[in-house]
């Protein structure tokens, strides 16, 4: 083998290493968003916040995800992908940290605007990665196993970080992730390639024309559209499905976390299965047959009487894994959608229009529903139907994006083995 190559298992190990990395990264904000929530009793006490202040504190992270996410629009297709993502990584830890350190509810509003706004581009850039490592062939089986983290999550992140703040007080879970994210930093910093053959043919567009023409090509249109329709629907549901399984549906909340490992451990096995079937058979094949299941389970979960424990467990984990089974082809159909030298900003738009789609959905929610002092919310059904109805009409809007023009150097596996060897080069 000449100087300068690879051989194909040397390159199979560097792709697991890259996606450990950002699977292990994806986990971490995953956690660090989720994990607010529960915690909501212990804010509300410590810091005397009212439920419209606790609001707030949930939403900033959102918000400074989504003005973030559009200003790296702009930028971040200037910098190769692994010092884009190290250093937006870098300022997530921080913002976690900050979390940690806060005090009051001002400085944890700052805290978590700060890590939203780092955080929620993250997801962005790791697909952007992912759609220049992986040729379209096996960009499913990645995507799946990147989405994975979010299932791991559900079951060990969250519960634990809730246990670390019942028992050491709400700071303990962000010390304990800022602490978790140190060696994935080091890791991820000697792990990922350059991936900077994008920078070989810049653009010439100042960054204002390449962000206008970002948001008004068709294709581009296209995948915003189909973002919205999933992430406005899930959103109108999930923020409040806690609350209607104790009031409503009868469950203790000490019950509730076996809902989120029930329903993080299937997403778990899930989700790679699904990956590997969208490679196997077709993206856009299984994200239609996955579609409509999952809107039948947002009818069922909305409109959930009382049950026993194992029939309310089990149906919101099917809804958990329906959800994460129509992201995976999803993704995988949006990421495709892009030439591979925009990836990195059109993805990075594409998480902020997640973010605000997702604060959109949680808002609209919010002025449907109801709940008199200590009895159960109203109106849920007529959210779990416009969730459903936003479901189902993706499987149109899936139907009408395109995959991207690309050259076969750009998707070729030849190019990762030239950024592995460009690693040892440094930034």
């Amino acid at each position: 083998m000449s100087e300068g190559e690879l051989s194909p298992a040397a390159v199979a190990r560097r792709e697991r290493t890259i996606l450990f990395c950002l699977a292990a990264v994806h986990f971490t904000s995953v956690v660090d968003f989720m994990v607010v929530m529960p915690l909501g009793p212990q804010l509300e006490k410590t810091l005397g916040l009212g439920p419209a202040r606790f609001g707030m504190i949930v939403a900033a992270y959102t918000y400074a995800a989504g003005l973030a996410g559009l200003v790296a629009t702009m930028v971040l297709d200037r910098f190769s992908r692994r010092t884009a993502f190290m250093g937006i990584f870098a300022g997530f830890i921080a913002g976690t940290f900050a979390c940690g350190l806060a005090n009051s509810y001002v400085t944890l509003l700052i805290a978590r605007f700060l890590t939203g706004a780092f955080g929620g581009i993250l997801g962005g850039i790791a697909m952007a990665i992912i759609g220049d490592v992986f040729p379209e062939n096996r960009r499913g089986t990645a995507t799946g196993l990147l989405m994975s983290a979010f299932a791991i999550a559900s079951v060990a992140g969250v519960p634990l970080g809730l246990m670390l703040g019942l028992n050491f007080g709400w700071q303990a879970p962000f010390l304990a992730l800022a602490a978790l994210c140190l060696p994935i930093f080091l890791l991820a910093g000697r792990a990922l390639p350059r991936l900077d053959e994008h920078l070989k043919h810049p653009s010439e567009e100042s960054p204002w024309v390449r962000f206008r023409s970002m948001f008004t090509h068709p294709n581009h249109l296209r995948a915003f559209i189909l973002t919205t329709a999933l992430m406005f629907g899930a959103f109108a549901v999930f923020p409040y499905m806690s609350p209607y399984l104790v009031f409503n549906v009868g469950l203790r909340e000490n019950q509730l976390p076996f809902v989120y490992i029930a329903g993080g451990a299937m997403s778990l096995f899930g989700s790679p299965i699904i990956g590997r079937l969208a490679d196997r058979y077709g993206k856009l094949r299984v994200f239609r047959y996955v579609v409509p299941v999952n809107a039948v389970l947002f009818l069922a979960l909305t409109v959930l009487p009382p049950v026993p424990v194992l029939v309310a467990v089990l149906l919101t984990g099917l809804l958990m894994v329906s959800n994460v089974g129509r992201m995976v082809p999803a993704m995988a159909l949006i990421t495709s959608s892009v030439e591979p030298r925009k990836r990195g900003g059109f993805m990075s738009a594409n998480a902020a229009v997640q973010h605000m789609a997702a604060g959109l959905g949680t808002s609209a929610a919010a002025m449907i529903l109801t709940q008199p002092k200590d009895q159960p919310i109203q109106h849920y059904p007529i959210v779990g139907a416009i969730a459903a109805v936003m479901s189902l009409s993706t499987l149109v809007l899936a139907g009408r994006l395109r995959t991207a023009s690309i050259a076969p150097a750009a998707e070729s596996p030849e190019i990762l083995g030239e950024a592995i060897l460009a690693t040892e080069g440094g930034l």
